[in-house]
């Protein structure tokens, strides 16, 4: 919960806006601002003040503790003007806070936090547990210092400007042992334990059971990611409990399913219980990974049988491609999550021109890996390859990514052993078509006119199509130097079903510096003038030129009434 703390009524204004916004998030404190900041810091996850920052550090000094688990604190001025992350940068998430606040309220974040500050995920925000000297380790990869990363699990990182050797180091591993005094221990969620039990096995036998296999085997508990059993132990009190001490989700799979699952151990008990001749390693196994404790029992101090199983499976980490589209070239039409996904990502795979365009939101550290013109499946496999390696990949193109650009060779390649993330973009045709006016108002199609990838008999079948459908159509690739006829031709196609005065909307370089836009028409359209930076829409019978605006109407019944009353004034 955040607490809201105002003090005049200009604060007030926007804590309203705050309130409202985030209904479920927040909870407003009345009061005098010193009764409000304690009531709110004691019961609140993080704070927003809409106070001076001095008043407010007055305010907190006495209250804080550990740094742990002190609630992040957001300060906001009378004016709206800064969201300022004062307490809790990381611990307290009161950095992404404010730049949420500063969103929602049009102010400013400022961020102080030093690895915010020049773009570097801090080390205790990658969303792993952590152990060591996480602040000596972020102080030399501010300082430049060497710091080595060892990668002991295969995991998906954001970029760390890491070297192969340093005095500093930052270690990825799931086993137990001990930070050094230079060393920051990430801990990634790759062990799965599985478990069976007998009805009624006490919480404390399986969890005592899960934490001495843990420890025999060397593993920190810290790296478990989940408890895994049958369906039919999905309500078992045991085994749902020490899920929850664990602090872990329990993830439940059919028997049948559970049967199919080879394993070194299977038994005719759980086959006779439950219906699969293994629960604990095939449970544990389900997805895949390496078995690196066997099923073990529970060994219960008055002799009795053992009521719980366990075993223990190390799950590589799945390499992550994201495949984003930039937009049309403007920096404001890049979308925030483009962006968060270029910043996530430790290895960036484009066309180089592409590249420069969004190279400073790149993070300190990011392998970058560009080509030229004419490479687009070599770079989709490059993203691919690169992700199958266990990396963090972001591959890039203009517009929408999955418009007549590379999610679709990607995609081709890519199989079910990485995850694909889709990061949608502005497409040119919406960029053109805002720019022109409203010209896809209703039905519309894109078709590129370059036979570099379609025959021509293909491209030719759908222009006719759109054409006798009176669909309007937005060209992309209409016309370069090797390509001179195919534009020509299809206008001629459109031409056979639209009146010479269908409005034709030509965008050169939308959102971009050297924009050019203008409005003429089926029949005054010279295809010299189009390059493959342009785009073109042709309307449908429908679309008109509306004070110098390219609109095709959507046939609401109130435009034609509105019309019709037009045409009765002006008799």
């Amino acid at each position: 919960m955040i607490g809201l703390i105002s003090a005049t009524a200009a604060g007030a204004a926007a804590r309203d806006r705050l309130a409202a916004a985030w209904p479920d998030r927040t909870r407003v404190y009345d009061g005098g601002a010193g009764e409000a900041v304690r009531a709110a810091f004691a019961e609140c996850e993080q704070l927003v003040c809409f106070l001076a920052t001095g008043a407010v550090v007055r305010l907190l000094a006495p209250l804080l503790g550990d740094k742990a688990a002190d609630p992040g604190v957001v300060c906001v001025d009378e004016g709206g003007r800064f969201a300022v992350s004062l307490l809790g940068g990381h611990g307290g998430g009161a950095n992404e806070l404010a730049r949420e606040v500063g969103g929602l309220l049009g102010a400013e974040p400022v961020v102080t936090t030093a690895t915010d500050a020049v773009g570097l995920p801090g080390l205790d925000t990658l969303g792993f547990p952590y152990e060591g000297s996480v602040a000596a380790v972020s102080r030399a990869l501010l300082d430049g210092e060497p710091v080595a990363l060892e990668a002991e699990v295969p995991w998906p990182l954001p970029a760390l400007p890491t070297s192969p050797e340093g005095a500093y180091t930052v270690r990825l591993t799931d086993r137990a042992v001990a930070p050094g005094e230079r060393e920051v221990l990430l801990r990634p969620p790759s062990l799965v334990v599985g478990v069976g039990a007998s009805r009624g096995a006490p919480a404390d036998e399986v969890l005592a059971l899960v934490e001495e296999s843990l420890r025999d085997a060397g593993l920190s508990p810290r790296s478990v990611a989940e408890l895994a059993t049958v369906d039919a132990k999905s309500e078992e009190p045991g085994i749902v409990a020490a899920a929850e001490r664990l602090r872990v989700p329990l993830v439940t799979y059919p028997a049948p399913e559970l049967a199919d699952v080879a394993v070194p151990n299977p038994s005719g008990a759980p086959l006779a219980a439950v219906g699969t001749p293994s629960v604990a390693e095939a449970a544990a196994l389900a997805r895949g990974g390496e078995l690196l404790v066997p099923k073990r029992k529970s060994v219960r101090a008055d002799g009795r049988p053992a009521m719980a199983t366990c075993a223990v499976v190390r799950r590589p980490g799945r390499g992550r491609l994201a495949v984003v589209g930039l937009g049309p070239g403007a920096r404001d039409l890049l979308t925030p999550r483009a962006a968060d996904e270029l910043r996530r990502a430790s290895v960036l795979v484009g066309l180089d021109q592409y590249v420069d365009q969004i190279r400073d939101l790149l993070r300190p550290g990011t392998r970058v890996l560009e080509s030229g013109l004419g490479a687009e499946e070599e770079r989709a496999r490059t993203a691919v390859e690169e992700a199958r390696r266990g990396h963090a990949v972001a591959l890039i193109g203009s517009g929408d990514a999955g418009v007549y650009a590379m999610a679709s060779p990607a995609l081709a390649e890519a199989s079910d052993d990485i995850d694909v993330v889709g990061v949608p973009g502005v497409t040119a045709a919406l960029a053109a078509g805002a720019i022109l006016g409203a010209p896809l108002g209703h039905d519309h199609v894109s078709i590129s006119l370059s036979d570099l990838h379609t025959p021509w008999e293909v491209i030719e079948r759908r222009v006719r199509a759109a054409a006798e459908a009176d669909i309007v159509v937005t060209f992309y690739n209409p016309r370069s130097r090797g390509r001179d006829w195919q534009l020509p031709k299809a206008l001629a196609i459109l031409a056979g079903h639209r009146d010479p005065a269908t409005p034709v909307g030509v965008v050169r370089n939308a959102s971009r510096p050297d924009e050019s836009s203008r409005l003429t028409t089926l029949g005054g359209l010279d295809p010299a003038t189009v390059d493959m930076m342009t785009v073109v829409t042709v309307g449908n019978t429908a679309t008109r030129d509306i004070a110098g605006r390219m609109v095709t109407p959507r046939g609401y019944r109130w435009q034609e009434s509105h019309r019709t009353d037009g045409q009765e004034a002006a008799r």
